[in-house]
């Protein structure tokens, strides 16, 4: 099973992620966790390069390859391999955000970065992607909270300093994509508190996988 979560900054992702694996290690799932972009060695010089504030003047076409060359080595040497084992696979972003953030935000055209994560990812698709939603205000506060005392680097905040307009159309970029696949998206109220976050994460978990209990 191949499980992401995607949403702004902020939204509390890498809170869920050690309630997930617990979840489904108490259920037999062997997990392997993950993140974009810097999922593998080579994708952590990407990384430092996309998220460093430095890089403010980063093209948008470069950003979007950047991203790209890091999924790539990400889906080949780690996703895949632990998928064809047998593994969960939890990721922290995936090509979802690639869609929203270069697509909905930068403004780069949706179908050549939809045909860019088809070569890319293959037929490594989501079986179900958690969207951790709140408004752009408290995610930005929560982040640089995160940011200001420590818990996060301050040499990865690129986006963070981004305007608040770039981020309201990442929220939205989001929701639309998860209006479009209904299916393969749920929806988590991330502005409430993170044990009724944890809830609803593991609520549908069970509904997909033991839809019998």
């Amino acid at each position: 099973m191949f499980i992401t979560l995607e949403g702004i900054e902020g939204s509390g992702k890498s809170t869920q992620i050690p309630h997930i694996v617990a979840y489904l290690e108490q259920r037999g799932h062997t997990c392997l966790v993950t993140k974009e972009p810097g999922g593998t060695a080579i994708g952590e010089h990407i990384r430092s390069i996309l998220l460093d504030p430095g890089n403010s003047g980063l093209d948008a076409m470069a950003e979007l390859f950047l991203y790209e060359a890091d999924r790539a080595q990400h889906v080949s040497r780690v996703i895949a391999p632990a998928l064809e084992t047998g593994k969960t696979v939890i990721c922290d972003r995936f090509s979802d955000s690639t869609v929203v953030y270069q697509g909905a935000a930068r403004g780069i055209e949706a179908g050549l970065i939809k045909r860019l994560n088809g070569i890319v990812q293959g037929a490594h698709r989501p079986d179900v992607t958690f969207l951790l939603d709140l408004p752009p205000e408290i995610g930005l506060s929560r982040a640089w909270h995160q940011i200001e005392s420590g818990l996060r680097q301050r040499r990865e905040t690129r986006f963070e300093r981004e305007k608040i307009r770039f981020h309201e159309k990442v929220r939205w970029g989001y929701l639309e994509l998860a209006e479009d696949e209904p299916d393969r998206f749920r929806i988590i109220d991330a502005g409430a508190p993170p044990d009724e976050v944890c809830s609803a994460i593991t609520e549908e978990l069970k509904r997909r996988l033991y839809p019998a209990e």
